[in-house]
């Protein structure tokens, strides 16, 4: 993208505009590639903003959004004054720390390793297999976890009943219930977040290798030195995405494996929503509930990205 600060000997406003309106003729092909994108993003990113309004208004059907009542920030402070809103904030933090430090690394390792295989062969099929749990649904996961965890027809139990006489809660307790999020989670997409960083990985230079095999390098030391130097800007950007969602965990994963047992650490921002805003037909407390999630989200990212910078890695601006 042209920098206007950054052309060479600029006259005054007219030969700036000049020389970006040059440059958009020359790449004109790739900014008309751009439109769809731009399309998309305008109609279903940007314009639904427009109800954001409604956290400060009671809203009304028979009124609409312009003609409801202002209301100001009486619902934020409703917000901030439920006690379900703290707990679902605890639980959505917490679930959303633990991903991030479990999740994140887990396809980098696998990228690592699957980059290692020398048998294409074997490569291809390493890929396949990994990221192929991808496109089953969670709805389709949560039926097979079901069949193998239930506590009285559960596999699992069936066999840890055999050999110990009891059966563990795993669908029905409170305090598996975030080991259970995040094991269904890496299983389903953490193949399909190697392919970010094969690609990176592809992109280093084979002759660093060579050199560093002359020099005496063992395969762990090419992996440290080159490999994971290689993708650091890849890992920074693909973080400060991850961080910039801290808050959001999937509504879909939370809601098939939710249950009255385990509700105490289940209940995240999404089910809560869902429940408050659909159920219950509060919209303008649950707008408020999400729009509070969203400025938390954009301040989270505002921090990550100022922190990759300072570390010298690669940034969003």
């Amino acid at each position: 993208m042209l920098d206007l600060r950054t052309t060479k000997n600029p006259r005054g406003l007219g030969e700036r505009i000049g020389n970006a309106l040059t440059y958009v003729v020359k790449m004109r092909y790739l900014y008309l590639m751009c439109i769809p994108g731009l399309i998309y993003l305008f109609i279903f990113h940007y314009m639904p903003m427009y109800g954001v309004i409604i956290a400060f208004k009671d809203f009304s059907y028979t009124k609409g959004i312009v003609g409801s009542k202002w209301l100001g920030f009486s619902y934020f402070a409703r917000v901030f004054s439920t006690k379900d809103f703290f707990a679902c904030f605890k639980n959505s933090i917490v679930l959303s720390l633990l991903r991030l430090a479990i999740n994140t690394p887990i396809p980098i390792l696998l990228a690592l390793m699957v980059n290692e295989i020398g048998n294409m062969a074997y490569k291809r099929i390493a890929q396949t297999v990994m990221y192929l749990p991808h496109f089953i649904s969670w709805v389709a996961i949560a039926g097979i976890t079901i069949t193998f965890l239930s506590e009285t027809e559960g596999l699992v139990n069936l066999m840890i009943k055999r050999a110990t006489g009891r059966t563990v809660p795993f669908l029905s307790s409170a305090g598996m219930f975030r080991g259970l999020i995040i094991s269904t989670s890496i299983w389903k997409e953490a193949g399909w977040g190697t392919i970010i960083y094969l690609a990176a990985l592809s992109g280093i230079n084979p002759e660093l290798y060579e050199a560093a095999t002359i020099d005496g390098a063992n395969r762990f030391q090419k992996v440290w030195y080159i490999s994971l130097t290689g993708i650091a800007s890849t890992i920074s950007i693909l973080l400060i995405l991850n961080i910039g969602s801290i808050m959001n965990n999937g509504f879909e994963q939370i809601y098939m494996f939710q249950n009255p047992l385990n509700i105490a650490t289940s209940e995240v921002f999404e089910t809560y929503i869902y429940k408050v805003g659909l159920k219950n037909t509060e919209f303008s407390y649950s707008t408020a509930v999400g729009l509070f999630k969203s400025v938390v989200n954009a301040v989270f990212v505002i921090i990550a990205n100022r922190g990759a910078r300072a570390l010298g890695q690669a940034t969003f601006y």
